[in-house]
């Protein structure tokens, strides 16, 4: 390869990851703040898996129909994106800077098609069988059990996963702490999936139609419980594996960690009413605390 040739690879490369540091300022405020405090070998890995999850969420979640597609048309949209990504990864190159970015990371970390592949069903999953009907006429798609359970695991752990794999990638660990923090790392992101099921309640059931907390119509306070204390169950677990964490990341995994008990907290004190009609909030000062806290707390870990 050629001097310039490489250059202006690594030109395109950085353009793209600048595309999806952009997807990031534009989508959540507070996944941006947990990156900044990750260590700046895991940063950039990072926010690549999230644009690409994000751009994927967003066509399956209305972007695609609003502009028009009819449902074949977002099918075959989906279908495009999942080609041109197991492409990227299988070459090194996407022409699509989201899923050129998100390539540069998967060949580095070794995030191959046991995680890719299960993320990709729930986007499918999300398309469901739908009909050409307006989503206001169509009819509830309730999850059940099983149904929850998979969602979570292609939409949420694998996500947790591709991340450990990024922090992971130069550390040498047996098999006993791989295998307690691919447990954790699962428990978290399927954390932070049920949190925003109770976060997106009205925006779920009324503009997308879907209810993937159960297959009732409406969930009563006793299910808001229910999923709090499972909540709280598998935020315990992912935080009791955070020491094995290499150093640079755990702040940032307890800084996201910290928010979302902070939103569970919420979610506790507010009403199944209230949940179907607003989405339950952290100000952003209370999240600038949580962050300080979260470097405060490893720092002090560190120094003991």
């Amino acid at each position: 390869m050629s001097v310039a040739t490489d250059t202006s690879f690594t030109h395109f490369t950085r353009t793209a990851e600048r595309a999806a540091n952009q997807v990031i300022s534009a989508y959540s405020t507070s996944f941006g703040l947990a990156c900044r405090l990750l260590g700046s070998r895991h940063r950039q890995h990072v926010r690549n898996i999230y644009a690409l999850v994000r751009v994927a969420d967003e066509l399956v979640d209305g972007v695609t129909a609003e502009a028009g597609l009819s449902y074949q048309e977002q099918c075959e949209a989906l279908t495009h994106f999942i080609d041109e990504t197991h492409r990227a990864v299988q070459l090194g190159y996407s022409s699509d800077l989201i899923i050129h970015a998100f390539a540069q990371t998967a060949r580095a970390a070794r995030i191959d098609q046991s995680l890719i592949d299960p993320f990709f069903d729930s986007m499918r999953m999300d398309l469901g069988e739908q009909t050409e009907a307006a989503p206001q006429s169509a009819p509830l798609r309730r999850f059940d059990a099983d149904a929850h359970d998979g969602y979570v695991h292609g939409s949420a752990e694998v996500v947790g996963l591709m991340c450990l794999r990024v922090f992971m990638r130069d550390e040498k660990i047996d098999d006993g702490d791989a295998a307690a923090l691919e447990y954790g790392a699962s428990r978290l992101g399927a954390a932070f999936q049920n949190i925003n099921f109770l976060r997106d309640l009205a925006d779920d059931t009324t503009r997308l139609g879907r209810s993937y907390l159960g297959t009732s119509d409406h969930l009563e306070d006793q299910d808001r419980m229910e999923w709090v204390r499972t909540i709280r169950a598998q935020l315990a677990d992912a935080n009791a594996v955070i020491p094995l964490l290499p150093r640079d990341a755990r702040a940032a995994v307890r800084s996201a960690s910290a928010l979302f008990q902070a939103l569970t907290d919420r979610i506790e004190q507010t009403t199944v009413d209230e949940l179907y009609r607003s989405r339950v909030r952290v100000p952003d000062a209370v999240k600038a605390g949580l962050a300080a806290r979260a470097v405060a707390s490893t720092w002090m870990e560190l120094h003991k």
